[in-house]
């Protein structure tokens, strides 16, 4: 029995290289004027307008891409069985499955330790902060704007402007002008702030993964994203109404839960560790973040372990009366699997079927057409900036995805031009962003479609005032 397994295992050993030397020396063919490739845009196109009427039909996004990506892969798979390359789709499909597995295991980390600090009440309490406080209407429009600009580049602009919404909602009860003017402001901060960071934005991290750009590159991008943010707020905070919000009754005590502060430390050497692992060690960033991952869950041992301590007979009579009650509170579990489990796995496999999906789009040949029409006779900078507006329309995912698929021949300059303007034209329009999306949700019937295209002008400006500002203090890196 051990004899035959031993020609058993080699076999396993070599057939992955046996099947990639079959069809290692196939030729890419150019499926874009056949019926495959006619197909496979129709799929995509029906699958995107899908995603786009998202918030109409009340179907998530997710649905429709995997279900496209499935289909254009099993086109693609029969177009090129049928000319004897078994294995060609197979190892262009794994290179794409390759891309994704990284940037899935990064992000789920990022997600995970976000889920903790919500769980642990850190954005509760901040949001408490900034309501005890008795600040003006325009106080709060700036207040929660310059915050959303700050914090998205660490915590990801969705779950940024989500808080900040929570903020203007309790204040504005009866101020909806301040509600619908401050959301606005709130997702251009938030993705603006998401431009400047490899963390901030999941364009950012798929630019900083793939090699492009070096970690501390991108702070090249801090002022022009700033200047995004600055110009149409400062605009916008003409028309906030005057005076101070009422006092708002909340019963409800917003203080850190035990180990909050501690979670947030810890997130901090999460990143860390994954810059170091890609700059010094030349590995996957998303190594450095699964490492980071354990430090939550030892972590999450360590209160377990704790709270059963503090739980025990005797405990209490070691505190005064009053203190019983607040003690009390910590002694729930903190399980970081369920942590794990509350991540955003609709926008994780909708990332998935996007890349999956125009990946096979590329592989039919349909990027390189675009990329020579688009780099090659608009050339690099009308391209960028043409693609941050289309990514008010389009998600930005697919775009930025697209471009570094295409891989065009530009300079550090330019890549951060593009990183630029998919990161922050999406806030040209509510449906341009996941944060807006969220916020017209959030803040339904106040903060709308509607509400948010009048101002589109306003954003256009201090977009177009990004674009200039990059192209002139980074004018050494074109």
């Amino acid at each position: 029995m051990k004899i035959l397994m031993i020609p058993a295992a080699l076999l396993l050993l070599i057939t992955p290289c046996l099947a990639w030397s079959s069809s290692a020396t196939y030729q890419p063919m150019d499926l874009t004027s056949t019926i495959v490739g006619y197909l496979s845009l129709l799929v995509f196109a029906l699958a995107y307008t899908l995603v786009i009427f998202e918030e109409q039909l009340h179907l998530r996004k997710s649905k429709p891409v995997l279900l496209a990506a499935g289909l254009i892969w099993i086109m693609i798979a029969i177009a090129y069985k049928t000319h004897g390359y078994d294995h060609a789709a197979e190892i262009a499909l794994r290179h794409n499955f390759l891309e994704y597995a990284e940037l899935f295991f990064f992000l789920l980390v990022a997600m995970t330790y976000i889920n903790a600090m919500i769980e642990r009440k850190v954005f509760d309490a901040l949001r408490g902060w900034l309501i005890d406080k008795g600040f003006s209407y325009k106080n709060l429009f700036w207040l929660t704007g310059t915050l959303a600009f700050f914090i998205s580049p660490v915590a990801d602009n969705l779950t940024t402007a989500l808080i900040m919404c929570t903020v203007v909602l309790t204040v504005g009860k009866n101020a909806p002008k301040f509600v619908s003017i401050s959301c606005i402001s709130i997702v251009v901060g938030a993705n603006a702030g998401g431009a400047f960071s490899p963390f901030g934005d999941i364009t950012t991290l798929m630019v900083w993964q793939k090699g492009l750009l070096q970690f501390t590159e991108f702070f090249n991008l801090f002022i022009p994203s700033l200047v995004n943010y600055l110009v149409p707020a400062a605009i916008m905070s003409a028309f906030i109404p005057a005076g101070m919000p009422n006092s708002v009754d909340d019963n409800e005590t917003l203080l850190i839960k035990r180990g909050g502060l501690t979670i947030v430390m810890l997130f901090a050497l999460t990143i860390l560790t994954a810059v170091c692992f890609h700059n010094f060690l030349h590995l996957p960033p998303a190594i450095g973040m699964m490492t980071g991952l354990a430090y939550l869950k030892f972590f999450s041992y360590y209160l377990k372990i704790s709270e059963h301590s503090r739980n025990s007979p005797g405990f209490e009579e070691r505190f005064q009366e009053g203190s019983k009650d607040n003690a009390q509170t910590d002694f729930r579990e903190f399980d970081v699997f369920e942590k794990v489990a509350g991540a955003e796995w609709d926008t994780l496999f909708f990332f998935y079927g996007v890349i999956m999906a125009v990946g096979g789009l590329g592989f039919l040949g349909y990027l390189g057409l675009a990329s020579e029409f688009i780099y090659g006779d608009l050339g690099p900078t009308t391209a960028n900036v043409l693609l941050g507006l289309m990514s008010a329309i389009v998600d930005n995912i697919p775009v930025m995805f697209a471009v570094l698929t295409m891989s065009p021949d530009m300079s550090q300059g330019q890549w951060l031009l593009v990183t630029l303007t998919a990161g922050v034209g999406g806030s040209l329009l509510s449906i341009g962003s996941a944060a807006g999306v969220a916020l017209m949700g959030q803040a339904r019937g106040i903060y709308t479609f509607a509400s948010h295209l009048k101002w589109a002008p306003i954003i256009a400006l201090g977009y177009a005032a990004s674009i200039y500002v990059h192209m002139w203090i980074n004018a050494g890196l074109f």
